[in-house]
């Protein structure tokens, strides 16, 4: 079991056995005691030794008892006394060799108490009951046919039972309540354990949100960036070969300005992520600590952030399904040939002009944006077929297509490989799903979105 933070001060209060992460009182081990057990044995050493001393003036007067009993008396008595000092680490052991000193002798019941009462709370039940048994066995017979008066043999036996059981019982209940508290503090240990594992799953996935996020804003621009600088470059080394005419100014500055305005595009996309990462480093401090201090962390735990959302509050309109013509726009101007089919229903109130809720649309758009981005990476030059379609009840379709590029190499423009994965990860949290691969000489990318009826649909 997990310890369990326990102060210096409840230290010295609580028994050992609650303070070390003993499984179950008397399980096994040698405890340490604390500092309430250390008093607590010096007052139970205390009482069984004044109870040695007040039933040691009575041994005398009981003239039917044999000689060499009443000489064993004291001893056994006092034996008992001192084992009480290992009673903690040996219960079963100390009470098994209290049985013929219960037995025999008169002294012993102030010890006697202490013993039965650490058997019950310190000895598994069925073992402590076996044990208690024993000493009836070789107790009752003796105070019944020898150990008292006639006349006072059944009082004494009966005093003797219930004497027995009063301190077992006491003894086995303060176990059960140990075990509860033990069992309380496991459970407490592992909720926290959980509730960790809970945030750092949470936090896994923030993160991989975060990098979904930056790699579709970012990939997408720096690859329209790496598009026209790569072309000043060819055009400047074919030049600089004799084979092409010198750049003219008006066209210098055309494509520095492109390159500028993608480049401004790129850094307000990012600005845009990181503002709403911010905020939701802001909720989640919230979260953690509510109004009244208490820490809170579970229900931000199952939360996922959408690093997209955030739209009315200063940062820029949100990718959409009407957004996917200025993305097919930008692509072309920067070279790409790209043939768009659009095959929607009428356009109707809501965001992009239909019924698909925003966070849909914003999946969509994304799929389109990482199909142009691998298409400009893998296959530069070649044509692109951007197909979308879709009907409420239907689901909504995007759909990719470019021939490979045949004995041509790749744009050469880095990237980290992960913009499939975390699209299907972005498909699959919307339940929707993606499929891509080659076949007869071109690249399909298919990514397919559920389309419910407005009065169905869930999340936000």
């Amino acid at each position: 079991m997990t310890g369990h933070p326990v102060s210096a001060f409840a230290r010295r209060l609580l028994p050992g056995e609650l303070t070390s992460g003993a499984p179950v009182p008397g399980g096994g081990g040698r405890v340490r005691r604390s500092a309430r057990d250390w008093v607590v044995d010096v007052v139970l050493f205390g009482w069984a030794v004044l109870c040695w001393f007040a039933l040691y003036d009575q041994v005398a007067t009981k003239t039917f008892l044999p000689g060499w009993l009443l000489a064993l008396d004291p001893p056994l008595g006092a034996v008992a006394c001192l084992s009480l000092w290992v009673r903690r680490r040996w219960p079963l052991g100390v009470a098994l060799a209290a049985v013929p000193a219960a037995a025999l002798t008169d002294t012993v019941m102030g010890a006697l108490a202490v013993i039965i009462f650490n058997l019950a709370l310190r000895t598994p039940p069925r073992t402590a009951g076996a044990v208690l048994l024993l000493h009836f066995a070789a107790t009752l017979p003796y105070v019944l046919l020898y150990g008292a008066p006639h006349d006072e043999r059944r009082t004494v036996a009966a005093f003797v039972v219930v004497y027995y059981l009063l301190f077992f019982v006491w003894g086995s209940l303060t176990r059960v309540r140990r075990q509860l508290v033990l069992k309380l503090r496991e459970d407490a240990a592992r909720a926290q354990a959980d509730h960790r594992r809970r945030l750092a799953d949470a936090r896994r996935a923030e993160r991989r949100a975060i990098a979904r996020e930056m790699h579709d804003v970012l990939a997408h621009r720096v690859s329209l960036l790496s598009v026209h600088a790569g072309a000043l470059a060819y055009r400047a080394q074919r030049t600089a070969a004799g084979e092409a005419t010198p750049l003219g100014d008006e066209e210098i500055a055309q494509s520095a300005t492109v390159i500028r305005d993608n480049a401004h595009q790129a850094l307000e996309e990012l600005r845009d992520v990181l503002h709403v990462l911010r905020e939701d480093e802001a909720e989640d401090e919230d979260e953690e600590e509510g109004p009244d201090g208490s820490r809170g962390g579970t229900a931000g735990a199952g939360r996922r952030s959408d690093p997209e959302r955030g739209a009315g509050d200063g940062a820029r309109p949100q990718p959409d399904l009407e957004r996917i013509g200025e993305l097919v726009a930008e692509a072309r101007a920067a070279g790409q040939r790209v043939r768009f089919v659009e095959r929607l229903p009428e356009r109707t109130e809501g965001a992009g002009g239909c019924s698909l809720r925003p966070q849909l649309q914003r999946t969509a758009y994304r799929a389109v944006q990482e199909g142009l981005t691998n298409a400009r990476k893998h296959a530069p030059g070649q044509p692109v077929e951007v197909e979308l379609a879709g009907a409420v009840g239907e689901g909504l379709t995007v759909r990719v297509v470019n021939p490979l590029a045949a004995g041509r190499e790749g744009a050469g423009i880095p990237g980290a490989g992960a913009g499939l994965t975390g699209l299907r990860e972005r498909l699959e949290i919307e339940g929707g799903s993606l499929e891509y691969g080659a076949s007869r000489d071109a690249f399909t990318l298919v990514a397919r979105l559920p389309w419910p009826a407005r009065g169905r649909e869930t999340g936000p």
